[in-house]
């Protein structure tokens, strides 16, 4: 029989990618959002998929919600991918990020524990969580200092997590993740607002970019990439905590220089600083140590930064360009 999956929280960039991979290993898959008649699946029409994942509606705040839908579809495999996805906003909504972050899990938590299923249990964790790594990279073993509602409510979801799993034998495990990028990120998120910003120009639809603190430095890696670690995780004989990064580590400034390469630009010739975009406590550095996602899961990621901005830099000059 096949193995069924429930994707909560499918709608966005991981979701749709880790469905993608999940039906090419012949899973099914039944994906959640909070209100599939209001929900857009662009995502997964992108990728060809969207008549092949079965859409329900799931709200991770209501339990009722939650247990219905795994009592209901008893999957073997639950990703949660859901909750607020935006440092910025957590911000200026921090208990929507709180609630919907660590209640979230919670309420996964509790479901799987009181339906004692033999369901496995991956939790979408956060280098957020780290706070500023500085230049040494961070580890599985790295104290968290969070800085943002969104990394609080990472953290405490990680926590719980393992408190589950030491408690009750479940097997949860989290991923932690370093920052991952790719096509289907929305302009909100800065990667994509600079490389749609430079196609715009390029195409002439657009004439200055304004873009916030460019000093900052990040490990990017390459979404499909990143999936699959989250896949692996969930395929070993014990639970375990991942980080998976890419090692390197690049300014915002180097980004944004090289996304306006790609468009034959001067990034310093269009882009301006808007200091009402910095955040109120930045994180100036963020680099992880994938050694141990590499090491056992065997875990591989080819794609570097250029190769991940080229890559999104060919989407929108698809989108923009031609």
């Amino acid at each position: 029989m096949k193995k069924k999956a429930l994707i909560i929280g499918v709608t966005g960039q991981d979701g749709a990618y880790l469905a993608k991979h999940l039906l090419e290993k012949d899973y099914e898959v039944i994906g959640s959002s909070r209100d599939v008649m209001a929900s857009s699946f662009n995502n997964l029409s992108t990728l060809g998929i969207r008549d092949k994942v079965k859409l329900i509606s799931v709200s991770i705040n209501d339990f009722r919600s939650v247990f219905n839908a795994i009592q209901v579809f008893n999957p073997d495999e639950i990703y949660n991918l859901a909750g607020q996805t935006s440092v910025g906003l957590s911000f200026d909504q921090p208990v929507e990020a709180i609630e919907s972050i660590a209640i979230g899990t919670l309420n996964i938590l509790e479901v799987i524990r009181l339906l004692n299923k033999p369901v496995r249990f991956y939790n979408a964790g956060s280098s957020e969580c780290f706070g500023d790594t500085g230049d040494i990279p961070a580890n599985e073993n790295t104290p968290f200092a969070p800085r943002s509602p969104y990394a609080v409510a990472k953290s405490t979801a990680k926590w719980l997590v393992n408190s589950y799993r030491e408690s009750y034998g479940l097997y949860a495990c989290t991923g932690i993740l370093f920052n991952h990028e790719s096509p289907l990120r929305p302009e909100r998120f800065v990667t994509q607002k600079i490389i749609a910003g430079a196609a715009k120009i390029k195409a002439g639809q657009l004439k200055t970019l304004q873009l916030g603190n460019l000093d900052i430095s990040r490990d990017w890696g390459w979404a499909p990439e990143y999936v699959e670690a989250m896949w692996l995780m969930m395929q070993q004989d014990k639970p375990e905590d991942f980080v998976i990064a890419t090692g390197r580590m690049v300014s915002l400034k180097y980004f944004a220089a090289k996304a306006f390469e790609y468009f034959d630009l001067d990034w310093q010739a269009h882009v301006e600083i808007e200091p009402s975009f910095f955040r109120p406590n930045e994180i100036l550095f963020s680099i992880g140590d994938p050694t141990k996602a590499i090491k056992i899961l065997n875990w591989k990621h080819p794609t570097d930064i250029d190769g991940v901005i080229q890559m999104m830099c060919e989407a929108q000059t698809k989108k923009y360009l031609n």
